[in-house]
């Protein structure tokens, strides 16, 4: 374990190694769940017919059941300790998978989803302890880095997966991704030492709702979460149904594969495109780069439902993913200097609030608005980004 003692310099880039590799192997569990679910439904009896609606509904009621306790896993880390409760949220993934694994039927299955939804508020607790030992002068480019990691989880995850799901299928694909967070569980355990040590012992009801109250008594905080839930709402809502769109345009063998394989092309742009806009913000200015980010991406957003075949489906989605990757990894510099320092870890709990609300209202949306085509999600996800641009222009106009 590399000691905090042995300098700054080196420590927090450390730390940021650790908790990039987190993030990666989580949201590369998250992304195989996600782009294969629909493929697995059929085997869980569920009728090719209602597969789109109940796509929808699993990712928004499952993603629904976590949401309330978010305020709890803030008020405990600052009651006991940050490094505990992000353990917690690899232990939920591993319960989800273990059930995923065992699941006879779709209820089974959907427990396994469920479970999964209690893993939220680990990546806000991670990037305020990163935070504190990161140069301001990096910050952006620490935060680029680490949350860059989801969306090349999300592509590295189903590519691997889909060959996986091809040779062996679903369960055996969750059996190894089990195997893969009990070593994540070990390295966050041992591999650093957060000498956080929470001092409030008061009643963690009153320190939930205190977290609430935090948000509430700021006003650019009230008006950037809901900002934030519109600016990736729409991203949710499509990513949940370009494995739908894949197989509308794939009449194939090895449909896992190419499923994969299109998900991943989404992933691939952000290992560029990422680190590089984090590092332009840091020089140019986060709030700035967030905007013009966001305003490309709703101009990309209607073009994989005009893709004539696969192939220019898949540049398109690897496109618009790769903005839409990039200005969510930078909207966490915005929302954390948006916090005063004392209550950061608080806030910073609720960072992946507006994406888990996504990941409910967006699948939902999306089982109303595919009943004629799947495609109809894309110029939709224009829309609601847009509604965004706006929310978040009237949250920079207000006081910190």
């Amino acid at each position: 374990m590399v000691s905090e003692r042995s300098g700054s310099s080196s420590y927090w880039i450390w730390l940021l190694a650790l908790f990039t590799m987190a993030g990666f192997i989580e949201a590369g569990f998250y992304g195989q769940v996600s782009a294969f679910t629909p493929l697995y439904l059929p085997q869980l009896g569920i009728p090719p017919a209602d597969v789109p609606r109940w796509t929808g509904l699993i990712a928004a009621v499952t993603s629904a059941i976590g949401i309330p306790f978010l305020p709890f896993w803030g008020a405990l880390a600052d009651r006991y300790a940050r490094q505990p409760i992000i353990i917690r949220s690899y232990v939920a993934h591993l319960l989800g998978g273990l059930f995923m694994l065992i699941a006879g039927n779709v209820w089974v299955f959907s427990l396994g989803r469920t479970a999964m939804s209690f893993s939220l508020g680990n990546s806000g607790l991670m990037m305020t302890t990163l935070s504190e030992r990161t140069p301001t002068r990096r910050l952006g480019l620490a935060f680029s880095i680490m949350n860059g990691a989801s969306p090349m989880g999300l592509f590295v995850g189903p590519l691997v997966g889909g060959f996986v799901l091809d040779a062996f299928g679903f369960p055996a694909l969750m059996f190894v991704n089990c195997l893969v967070i009990v070593g994540v569980i070990l390295v966050l355990t041992l591999g650093y030492r957060d000498n956080f040590k929470g001092t409030d012992r008061g009643s963690l009801l009153r320190m939930a709702a205190d977290s609430l109250g935090i948000i509430w008594r700021s006003l650019r905080l009230r008006l950037l979460f809901p900002a934030l839930f519109l600016l990736f709402g729409g991203w949710v809502m499509a990513f949940t149904y370009v494995p739908l769109a894949t197989a509308a345009l794939y009449r194939g063998a090895d449909t896992g594969q190419v499923v994969g394989l299109v998900v991943a092309t989404g992933g691939l742009t952000t290992l560029v495109v990422s680190p590089l806009i984090g590092a332009l913000a840091d020089r140019l200015g986060h709030w700035r780069v967030l905007f013009v980010g966001a305003a490309i991406s709703v101009l990309l957003w209607p073009v994989p439902a005009l893709a004539p075949n696969l192939v220019a489906f898949a540049i398109a989605w690897a496109l618009v993913n790769g903005v839409a990757s990039a200005v969510f990894a930078i909207s966490f510099t915005v929302l954390s200097g948006s916090a005063a320092s004392d209550v950061r870890g608080r806030v910073m709990s609720f960072a992946f609030l507006p994406v888990n609300v996504g990941s409910m209202v967006g699948p939902a949306l999306g089982s109303a608005i595919t009943t004629a085509s799947v495609f109809t999600v894309f110029p939709v996800a224009a829309v609601i980004t847009l509604l965004g641009i706006g929310t978040l222009a009237l949250a920079a106009r207000l006081p910190a």
